[in-house]
């Protein structure tokens, strides 16, 4: 394996193909014991590249966030793309171009869209209803048949619209902390929905599906009686999902090499170069107070564990304040590169645009350069 570091000069998004390939078999492998499809969230790796390690597998659905999203993976050959984010009337005429070409699902959580898209589809689409089981962000409450059954009503007259199912995100379930917590919380949406399934199915309509998505519950529970999972930061984690328990942190296949910029021993810190427009401002709670990544040092093969007691303690645009302990700080000098792992890969994977792997190899994303 090439010794990849003396090459870095800046910020730099280090991937361990090894550790996702490795974590991708075990999700998928979940999948098929839960009698699920899976259906992957590519907005974690965000690569037509990554995209190819599916295919592998012989993946051929996949989810993602945006129609942009939508559009490059489309571009890079895939044929049936579900946009799990609700539909923006905006983007109607990018939405007809996706579905003339590619099978294209999309979220609906109100009626004024479904008679929206009833009258300004060319193309027929699949359609999901956006249900919230608890974590209050988008869709309607699983606790509101009624008003369930109304869109679905909509939906059902649609000219182009084929009600597939209901799908939600258990965003809830990250803050939840072991296995125990996250598998009472999936249980939980999982009655939610499987009882508003049966509630609709009474009131008439077609038996529909059921789609979930969060990485803890997919990596720790039996997700038996879904019909599809669409996981997505299952495939590099990071430490927020460490703290939940869904990973260890040999688990993360994501690092962000920063070089030492200055050294301020009188209060056990180091300042690098990679601030927040490399890792996010995405935190983690660590003994009551935020942190934004935790670190390690370079080593021939990535990098080490992470070391006890240091951690990101603050970020501003370009600047990176390390805390470290004063036997490890004494090991560092300026110009001396460290391994940050990110609190949310997902948003580190966008802000730095492209990975190095550890053999060497520069693997664009959506948003590199062409």
């Amino acid at each position: 394996m090439p010794d990849i570091f003396p090459t870095i000069k800046r910020p730099t998004l280090l991937l361990d193909e090894k550790t996702a390939r490795r974590n991708l078999h075990s999700m998928a492998l979940r999948a098929r014991q839960a009698g699920a499809r899976f259906r992957p969230h590519f907005k974690t790796h965000q690569s037509a590249a990554i995209g190819e390690w599916f295919r592998d597998l012989e993946i051929n659905a996949i989810t993602v966030s945006s129609v942009d999203m939508a559009q490059y993976f489309a571009r890079a050959g895939w044929q049936d793309i579900l946009i799990a984010f609700p539909f923006n009337w905006r983007e109607i005429d990018e939405v007809n171009q996706l579905a003339s070409q590619i099978h294209l699902g999309l979220l609906v959580e109100s009626r004024d869209t479904a008679r929206f898209l009833n009258w300004h589809l060319n193309h027929p689409v699949d359609v999901w209803i956006k249900i919230d089981v608890g974590s209050q962000r988008t869709g309607l409450a699983w606790d509101d048949p009624e008003a369930v059954q109304a869109l679905a009503a909509d939906l059902q007259r649609g000219r182009q619209l084929r009600l597939r199912g209901l799908l939600t995100h258990a965003g809830h379930s990250y803050r939840a902390r072991g296995a125990e917590e996250v598998c009472a919380l999936h249980q939980q949406s999982m009655q939610r929905l499987t009882g508003l399934r049966d509630q609709l199915t009474q009131a008439g309509l077609p038996a529909l599906e059921i789609s979930i998505g969060d990485t803890p519950s997919c990596s720790l529970c039996d997700c038996t009686g879904a019909d599809e999972l669409r996981p997505g930061n299952f495939l590099f984690y990071d430490v927020q999902q460490s703290q939940i328990g869904s990973c260890q942190p040999a688990d993360i296949a994501v690092a962000v090499a920063c070089p030492v910029v200055a050294l301020h021993p009188e209060r056990n810190e180091a300042v690098v170069f990679g601030g927040a427009i490399h890792l996010s401002k995405d935190a983690f709670d660590l003994d009551g107070r935020p942190a934004y990544g935790l670190v390690c040092l370079p080593q021939p093969n990535g990098w080490g564990a992470p070391l006890p007691g240091a951690f990101v303690r603050g970020l501003s645009q370009e600047h990176g304040v390390l805390h470290l302990p004063e036997e490890d700080l004494a090991r560092v000098r300026v110009g001396d590169l460290l391994c940050i792992l990110p609190a949310h890969s997902c948003l580190t994977v966008t802000l730095m645009r492209s990975y190095l792997t550890l053999t060497g190899q520069v693997v664009p994303t959506m948003h590199s350069p062409e």
